[in-house]
């Protein structure tokens, strides 16, 4: 089974977050909104959290506190997944509720399909979307050089989901801070890693659509991507027809691989058929990395925010290396 989660489902929350002390003492100390940058920063950053509302609501009402413990969570687990829940709420409406005052519209929620079918495959997925809202919020305030009220705002939640991050990391016995450094995203990566769960929306964020890349191996049911360490032979898979430019069938293609802080590192792929590309987990990854398939080698160097402007073919596809 798999879970189709519509806006409606996580009202429930956001509802409580409406009337919580701290989403009203916040109401009251709005930092303010000075730039269109600072706006396109906090509709992604709604964007993430209701992504996230949506997903913990759905972890906390599917599954009952017995399911939780039968697959070794301890006692109280699906408790703390619902005040993730609200915390995630409270987020959303805070960030919502900047933009109001600032006189812009917030997006509104969309309805996601999450392929999870039990706790742990819930909890895997959460880790997942968790290490993307973490990177999206990092790569989000470099951005917000004119407002430091906002980078201490972003600061403020990005730090709790954290400590959501390894909650759930600990919940399913991995290492609960497995890197020194977490990744940054740039907008166009996170927006695509966040799209890939969502059904439809009111409204689009005006940010590139990529191609998708697609971790196959390894990847047991229910496509719940299981860690990865250094040296572990990746497949992807990819369609060649969606690339934005013409590509040489007998080109070179790379896998920059996306890790700790900003850190990209390019390996040639191994191809293993039409829209089929290999490569070892690159050593010295840990935690969480980006895959992306590009023409571009190490020679090239492009950053992080140069694939993500001109320089991908595919992904950015995620992969748990620890």
């Amino acid at each position: 089974m798999r879970f189709l989660i519509t806006a409606s489902v996580a009202v429930g929350f956001l509802t409580l977050a409406l009337a919580h002390p701290v989403a009203e003492k916040r109401a009251n100390s709005l930092p303010p909104v000075v730039s269109e940058t600072d706006v396109s920063v906090l509709q992604l950053a709604l964007y993430q959290e209701y992504l996230e509302l949506a997903l913990y609501t759905g972890g906390f009402e599917n599954f009952t506190d017995e399911q939780y413990r039968a697959e070794g969570f301890p006692p109280g687990f699906r408790d703390n997944v619902g005040v993730i829940a609200q915390h995630e709420a409270i987020h959303a409406q805070t960030i919502s509720a900047i933009l109001t005052k600032a006189g812009y519209s917030p997006i509104s929620p969309c309805t996601y399909h999450f392929p999870y079918n039990s706790p742990s495959s819930f909890v895997n997925l959460a880790n997942m979307l968790t290490s993307v809202g973490i990177g999206a919020y990092l790569g989000g305030a470099a951005l917000l050089t004119d407002s430091p009220a906002l980078v201490t705002a972003a600061s403020s939640i990005v730090t709790v989901e954290a400590r959501h991050d390894t909650y759930l990391r600990t919940g399913i016995g991995a290492a609960p801070f497995p890197m020194p450094f977490d990744t940054a995203l740039t907008a166009v990566f996170a927006f695509n890693l966040a799209r890939l769960f969502v059904v439809q929306c009111p409204q689009q964020l005006p940010l590139p659509v990529l191609p998708r890349l697609t971790v196959e191996e390894p990847s047991p049911p229910p496509n719940l991507q299981k860690p990865a360490p250094p040296g572990t032979q990746l497949t992807f898979r990819y369609d060649p027809s969606e690339f934005f430019v013409n590509v040489d069938p007998n080109a070179a293609l790379y896998i920059g691989f996306i890790n700790l802080v900003t850190n990209v590192t390019y390996t040639q792929v191994t191809n293993c058929g039409t829209g089929c590309a290999s490569i070892p987990v690159p050593e010295g990854a840990t935690g969480v990395g980006y895959a992306v398939l590009t023409t571009f080698d190490g020679n090239a160097a492009l950053t992080e925010d140069q694939l993500s402007q001109f320089g991908t073919l595919a992904g950015p596809a995620e992969v748990v290396v620890s």
